[in-house]
């Protein structure tokens, strides 16, 4: 008969990770026609800074999680006010977060063709590696504040 082992290091540092993502309300931000990519808190819309940076690039990378996407088609209507289209996607599976575009192409395909042509600014989506929902005001508030449709005009 064997004994369980009393300590095990791989599932105290997962769920260390996990319980770090978790309260710093981390989730990776792509916005494809920008051309950027970063790790922001979605609570309060805000890059991560430095001093929490290198232990949530460590959670996110080493670790596959279990990922809540919304994906979203940004868009300008002929008066130019800006809207967008949206899906909430949850894959199943956990993916480390470098396959991460490998699984949203997809969607991204799909979304892009159901989307007016002539509106279409870009794509942009918001992964949070956990089980989590957010609402349009939320995403669109995470949107706003890294200039997804201000900047695109500029463009």
């Amino acid at each position: 008969m064997s004994q369980r082992k009393p300590y095990n290091h791989q599932a105290r540092l997962a769920t260390y990770f996990r319980s770090l993502l978790r309260s710093n309300h981390v989730a990776v931000l792509d916005i494809e026609h920008l051309e950027l990519q970063v790790l922001v808190d979605w609570k309060k819309p805000a890059a991560i800074t430095c001093n929490r940076r290198v232990a949530v690039v460590d959670a996110i990378t080493e670790m596959p999680h279990r990922w809540s996407i919304y994906l979203a088609a940004l868009c300008r209507d002929q008066h130019g006010v800006p809207y967008m289209r949206s899906v909430e996607v949850a894959p199943q599976g956990n993916y480390k977060a470098a396959h991460l575009s490998d699984v949203i192409e997809a969607y991204c395909v799909d979304l892009k063709g159901s989307s007016n042509p002539n509106h279409l600014v870009g794509m942009a989506w918001i992964a949070i590696p956990a089980e989590v929902t957010l609402t349009e005001a939320q995403a669109e508030r995470v949107f706003d504040a890294f200039g997804a449709w201000s900047q695109a005009a500029a463009a």
